[in-house]
């Protein structure tokens, strides 16, 4: 079944920009993204599988259902090419994205995210959460983690904001994502085949994906740039969105031009 997409979809002369959330979000994730670049090209922002308002069931079981509701979504929409960008998770599905029908792709954007496969701890880890959301519900877990997704010192209504989303989501899609994103493969290697260019992002205060992970991205991808958002930890498009638009958006106009290699790596702050 293909996500629910909310109507940001002008008639636009510019490449169309496909932004995945993560997790356990919704795509008002992207509301300062949207406002920022709807006006000049169409945005395609999907609820991915369980999240926001796309219905629930059936729950994902395999990492790859993700991708494949996106292609369905796309083919329906009829978007033939686009810049495709993810955070966390949804920097991981559009991994999973590029392997499966990376011919459409003009442009990737990873932030705070990484692309290794789970270890056997971490899968661990994230099947226990999966218990928990099931047995205690969203808001114990949100409480706990809100100041690890955005920084202590986060705009109130930043935090509010992101708190929200993590409450409003159904327990048992966020279970269903992260057991299979426990088995989700490793990206390591599709990334140095990557062909179109890359923009990597990350905030300098991210404990979830730290820079290290986004630096190693940067040196595999073969035509990359990264950029560093000080002031902000694992959201930094919403923790600083004006420098996380002004950095896509030269990416935009970099992808709309004829290719050169290029290769930049910049602290933003």
């Amino acid at each position: 079944m293909p996500p629910h997409t909310s109507p940001y979809l002008p008639l636009a002369p510019h490449i169309p920009l496909v932004l995945l959330h993560g997790h356990p979000f919704d795509h008002t994730m992207w509301t300062p993204q949207i406002e920022a670049f709807s006006p000049a090209r169409q945005v395609v922002v999907p609820d991915l599988r369980g999240y926001g308002r796309t219905p629930t069931p059936p729950a994902v079981t395999r990492f790859s259902d993700f991708a494949a509701d996106i292609e369905a979504l796309l083919d329906e929409l009829e978007v033939e090419t686009f810049v495709l960008a993810g955070l966390s998770m949804g920097g991981q599905i559009a991994m999973d994205c590029y392997g499966r029908f990376g011919e459409r792709v003009r442009g990737l954007v990873l932030a705070d995210t990484f692309p290794a496969a789970d270890t056997p701890e971490a899968a661990r880890t994230r099947n226990e959460t999966a218990d928990r959301l099931l047995r205690e519900g969203m808001r114990g877990y949100a409480d706990e983690v809100l100041e690890r997704m955005v920084a202590p010192y986060a705009d109130p209504q930043v935090k509010a904001h992101v708190h929200r989303m993590m409450t409003d989501t159904d327990p048992g899609s966020a279970a269903a994502a992260l057991r299979a994103r426990a088995q989700r493969p490793d990206y390591a290697d599709l990334l140095t085949k990557v062909t179109v260019p890359a923009l990597v992002v990350v905030g300098a205060d991210d404990t979830y994906t730290p820079v290290a992970d986004a630096e190693a991205m940067h040196a595999a991808l073969p035509d990359s740039t990264l950029r560093v958002i000080e002031g902000a930890a694992h959201l930094p498009n919403l923790e600083r969105p004006e420098e996380f638009n002004e950095m896509l958006g030269e990416f935009l106009v970099r992808v709309g031009q004829p290719r050169n290699p290029w290769m930049i790596s910049e602290r933003v702050g």
